[in-house]
């Protein structure tokens, strides 16, 4: 199978000049940590910075949580940091960790810190939760950690750098391998199989070929992951730089077929218009043009946007159920979007998303196909409020998602389905600057209608509601005369 291709091709940078640079920033940027390192040492414990922020320094990317590993017990940990910070926390206490957080001082910027107690943990290999053990020693609390490029530390406070496995070669050359057998580490912990997709998206490394084989090897070991673990990668994935290597680290390794099984399945079916191999890479390329769309941080849709990206990946999973072959040759997919977007609720909520994120993305694959039709000029204005008022607050994402579905190679057809979405959006605006279309209700509202027929609140007055607002999708808005006489010849005719 093929593995993940790095982020770049560029000749990676030597690891001395990587580690000068990473102690530098380390030393001038968080005095902090060499500060808490004395604080330690002075009281006969050892104290290191550990895992991401190790590697986010080596990487030059900003180091905003400092964690921390210690040979102190939780109970010392506690009682320093108790002296050094203003506030502390032993919610993580059970498995060694303590929290502490100071408040600015001077030129000094506030600062949150998690120190953990060296671990040796032992799985049961029915459960992902470890059984928590101390351990006395750093390398083998750094043997514990997913990826080599994770089990590097800076001992403080005289930043001795330790790297017993090889982490900076592996950064440096962007490979993924685990300090142990790949075998043993995923057997501890089968949602490392899902961080090495995660960091293929978000860090542009490749994963290097045994500790592959083994994820395609034991992809069904992810099911005994909470489904809220597996989701939270997969959400950290899709935020990431290039989601789309990532999900080809999903697909191919096998670990999709259990935690996101509606994807590979695409790869099974043609796209009707045979512009590509299949549904699954049409579905890679509008993820990375819905991406391309985002807007920056005081645009319409903020990037990264995870609604938007959801969409985008799931947009076409009714496909393979509504898959039907026509006379001719031709394949359909009739009514793949009302499918998929039941199938998009089914799914996320097995992933336990929460109520508003899945409404928000079933609600844009239902709707991704509306706008077809729109350039053989049948829609009238009744028709663009209807899309503005279903659309509601996903108009924005809906826009890109629909623009980010054009995925076909004809030149001439991607130039005119764009210029038939730029009309639409043009009618949009027109119709919004004249009838504030972002708040469309009925002329006529529920008081006025009890008033107008004089009945109490009840079902009565809900169906005159929709009725008038449809009046108002239909006609545009009405003077109140014209409202009152629709309403009072609707009711007669009821």
């Amino acid at each position: 199978m093929p593995l993940p291709d790095s982020e770049t091709d560029a000749t990676p940078p030597h690891p001395a000049l990587l580690l000068h640079s990473a102690l530098e920033t380390i030393a001038n940027d968080h005095p902090v940590a060499v500060e808490l390192g004395e604080v330690f040492a002075a009281e006969g414990f050892e104290l290191a910075l550990v895992g991401g922020p190790v590697r986010d320094a080596l990487l030059a990317r900003d180091v905003t949580d400092l964690d921390f590993a210690t040979s102190a017990s939780p109970d010392d940990t506690e009682r320093l940091l108790a002296a050094w910070g203003d506030a502390h926390w032993d919610i993580g206490k059970e498995f060694g960790t303590i929290g502490a957080m100071r408040r600015a001082r001077g030129d000094a910027a506030a600062v949150t810190v998690e120190v953990t107690t060296y671990r040796s943990d032992v799985y049961d290999p029915t459960s992902r939760k470890p059984q928590v053990a101390f351990g006395d020693n750093l390398d083998g609390d750094l043997s514990r950690r997913d990826f080599t490029v994770n089990a590097m530390a800076v001992r403080l406070p005289d930043l001795t750098f330790v790297d017993p496995f090889g982490g900076l070669s592996d950064l440096a050359e962007r490979v993924l391998r685990t300090p142990v057998t790949p075998e043993q580490s995923f057997s501890d912990d089968p949602l490392r199989m899902m961080r090495a997709a995660r960091f293929v998206s978000q860090l542009g490394f490749r994963i290097e070929p045994g500790t592959f084989q083994a994820m395609s090897a034991m992809a069904e070991r992810i099911a005994i992951v909470s489904a809220e673990r597996v989701r939270d990668e997969l959400v950290k994935l899709m935020l990431g730089a290039s989601p789309r290597k990532g999900l080809r680290a999903l697909v191919d390794s096998g670990l999709a077929g259990h935690v996101l099984p509606e994807l590979p399945a695409l790869q099974l079916e043609v796209d009707e218009h045979h512009h590509h191999k299949d549904v699954y890479e049409h579905t890679l390329t509008v993820v990375d043009q819905a991406m391309a769309l985002e807007t920056g941080p005081d645009g319409a849709v903020p990037s990264p946007d995870l609604i938007l990206r959801l969409a985008a990946l799931l947009h076409d999973i009714g496909k393979p159920p509504t898959r039907r072959f026509e006379p001719g040759g031709g394949v359909s997919f009739h009514h793949h979007e009302l499918v998929g977007a039941r199938m998009t609720k089914k799914r996320m909520q097995a992933l336990r998303f929460d109520k508003d994120t899945i409404k928000q993305v079933a609600r844009l694959v239902e709707l991704h196909l509306r706008f077809h039709g729109y350039g053989d000029g049948e829609w009238t204005d009744s028709a663009v409020r209807r899309y503005v008022t279903d659309a509601g607050a996903l108009l924005e994402r809906l826009h890109r998602l629909t623009r980010a579905d054009c995925t076909t190679r004809n030149k001439r057809r991607a130039a005119r389905l764009a210029a038939d979405y730029d009309d639409l959006e043009a009618r949009i605006a027109r119709l919004a600057e004249q009838e504030e279309l972002a708040a469309i209700r009925p002329d006529l509202n529920g008081d006025e209608i009890m008033e107008i027929l004089g009945i109490p609140p009840g079902r009565e007055v809900g169906e005159a509601y929709r009725h008038m607002l449809e009046l108002r999708l239909d006609q545009g808005p009405m003077s109140r005369d014209e409202a009152v006489a629709a309403l009072r010849q609707w009711w007669e005719r009821r």
